[in-house]
């Protein structure tokens, strides 16, 4: 089984906080819908026979695309790929673009999970990050969407904006408990170099939330969401059971996938590799039949640290055994000997056979996965 990454590198207008490649140029739009179909047909080698078992449209603004642009992609992939087993498909849509017209033309093809950029429900945080969309239309979106007869919805959540009041975020998180949907993903907001908020943050004319304060708002979701029914099933995603992604569980998981578009990555337990970051680029190469991607041939400790870092995020951990099976004695050796101070700590645990980051531990993965990985 592998999954399809198809990646919409279109926006509107640009979020002060995103650094994902992405243009608001969308004069280039039929040319690169062309394009991906090229390549999902020149790159079906890379995943060999797999069944494709997960689509994700991604970006990005894939609610940007129109009718005729999703019939070439999917005609292409049906045509290509067996999708016999294919269970999920996945858009990511803003809310203002959530218009009747919209979602009666997504109906005509096989979305069953809906991802949307809400961010906030507070709307001076989302004129803050440039969001172009107001607390109502998120609503209304999400409403929308239900009364269309889709019952698998996500929803982007951010937390951690300068200056943010717990309050605020109690707000936001009960507005999104109310529209009963299945799954949350809930990101801190960093400040990537070259962003707006960030050169802002350099500048002084924001100040970042303290430490201290964010992992208040991070156990304020992770209590209110796990009190409602939610699994907290990996570090930043939360899910109804039954409703966890089952694109992004293949990342975590070890499981093949290609990357279509500018920027997009992709793997296949033997390499990854990664397609340019232009679109004007990425048109030329695949129009030429020329490669649009830089390639990567994976080490034993590459595969070890892609397991460790993957495998950590989520709620089952990583397994000894496998790290035994899979990399051998020596790699077990090294994860026992780095682990231990973690716990002593209190950030990691084994609970029988699985090493598991646990409440404490999630909030300081980034240094303790760090810590774990091996070193050429």
């Amino acid at each position: 089984m592998a999954g399809i990454y198809i990646h919409i590198p279109f926006c509107k207008s640009r979020c002060a906080y995103c650094d994902f490649f992405s243009s608001t140029h969308l004069s280039y739009k039929s040319k690169l819908v062309a394009c991906l179909c090229k390549e999902l047909i020149s790159e079906k080698h890379y995943i060999g026979n797999e069944t494709v078992e997960t689509i994700y449209f991604g970006g990005g603004t894939p609610s940007l695309l129109e009718e005729n642009d999703f019939k070439l992609i999917f005609d292409t992939i049906q045509a290509t790929y067996d999708t016999s087993n294919c269970v999920e498909i996945t858009i990511e849509v803003n809310p203002d673009d959530v218009t009747n017209d919209f979602v009666s033309m997504l109906k005509k093809f096989p979305f069953n999970r809906i991802s949307i950029g809400i961010q906030s429900f507070i709307n001076n945080e989302l004129k803050l990050i440039n969001r172009r969309h107001t607390s109502e239309q998120a609503i209304n979106a999400v409403q929308l969407f239900q009364r269309n007869d889709y019952e698998n919805i996500s929803v982007d959540l951010i937390y951690g904006y300068p200056s943010q009041d717990i309050n605020n975020l109690s707000t936001s998180i009960d507005k999104l408990l109310k529209m009963k949907i299945q799954h949350i993903s809930a990101y801190h907001l960093t400040y990537e170099k070259g962003t707006v908020l960030h050169q802002k943050l350099i500048n002084n004319e924001i100040q970042a939330v303290d430490e201290e304060t964010s992992l208040e708002m991070f156990h304020l979701i992770t209590s209110e969401l796990t009190k409602n029914g939610f699994l907290h099933y990996e570090i930043s995603n939360f899910a109804k059971n039954g409703f966890e992604s089952k694109h992004n569980s293949s990342y975590w998981n070890g499981k093949k996938y290609l990357g279509i578009g500018p920027s997009a990555h992709s793997y296949n337990n033997t390499s990854r590799k990664w397609n340019v970051a232009s679109i004007t680029s990425y048109i030329k190469a695949i129009e030429t039949q020329s490669p649009c991607y830089e390639i990567e041939q994976l080490s034993l400790n590459d595969k070890y640290n892609d397991y460790i870092i993957t495998s950590l995020r989520t709620l089952q951990g990583c397994s000894l055994t496998n790290i035994k099976t899979e990399f051998g004695e020596i790699y077990l050796k090294n994860c026992l000997l780095n682990i231990t101070k973690h716990l002593n700590n209190n950030t990691l645990q084994i609970d029988s056979d699985s090493l598991k980051l646990t409440p404490k531990g999630i909030f300081l993965s980034d240094g303790i996965i760090a810590d774990l990985l091996a070193v050429d």
